[in-house]
């Protein structure tokens, strides 16, 4: 099967997340900075969801670039993925319209551990393909930041209930560990060809 309209679908789907995510925030009744003080922890919900749903995006971009071919069972992990990834906007709402709450700050943690475990699902899918699996399998490796995420999220959900600060700290860490993109795929991709 060829990987456009794979490629062109997800594209797809995640410019809508962000649209739903930016159009959900509401604009403020008042002109001066007092106005946007209440607004704060909408705010910083959306511009975590953002680099979230960014990340998702970059990664996926790079592991279709990898790949030469996707069979039919790959459609439904990427739809799985996208299923997650598009209850972001849901759980960035809540959390941030209730002000960091713990209930709505470890449904978010749950959706990021259930996007991050669609995420693994995608990609054995792709390795699975014949032809895939050479330089897509060596690139992903040991995938140490794959395999850390959930268990960031898992303890960042319960610390929802203990600490919320604490639980926001380890959602803002799992981001920073894939801010920096991740080069395996394209280092791997140079050296095959």
């Amino acid at each position: 099967m060829n990987k456009t309209r794979l490629e062109a679908f997800s594209d797809g789907v995640i410019a809508i997340i962000i649209t739903i995510m930016v159009l959900e925030m509401k604009v403020p009744h008042g002109s001066d900075w007092e106005a946007l003080k209440p607004l704060w922890p909408v705010l910083l919900s959306y511009v975590l969801s953002f680099v979230y749903v960014g990340i998702y995006w970059n990664n996926h971009h790079h592991l279709l670039h990898a790949v030469h071919k996707i069979s039919g069972g790959v459609l439904w992990p990427n739809l799985h993925l996208l299923f997650w990834l598009s209850l972001l906007p849901f759980a960035t709402g809540w959390m941030g319209e209730n002000h960091f709450a713990p209930l709505p700050v470890a449904v978010y943690g749950g959706v990021l551990v259930m996007a991050a475990l669609a995420w693994v699902l995608l990609q054995r899918a792709l390795v699975c393909i014949p032809g895939n699996n050479t330089v897509l399998a060596q690139a992903l490796g040991k995938d140490w930041k794959g395999k850390i995420s959930p268990l960031i999220y898992l303890a960042s959900i319960a610390l929802a209930f203990v600490h919320v600060g604490l639980s926001l700290a380890g959602y803002a860490i799992a981001a920073a560990l894939w801010l920096i993109p991740d080069r395996r795929i394209e280092h791997h991709l140079s050296r095959s060809e």
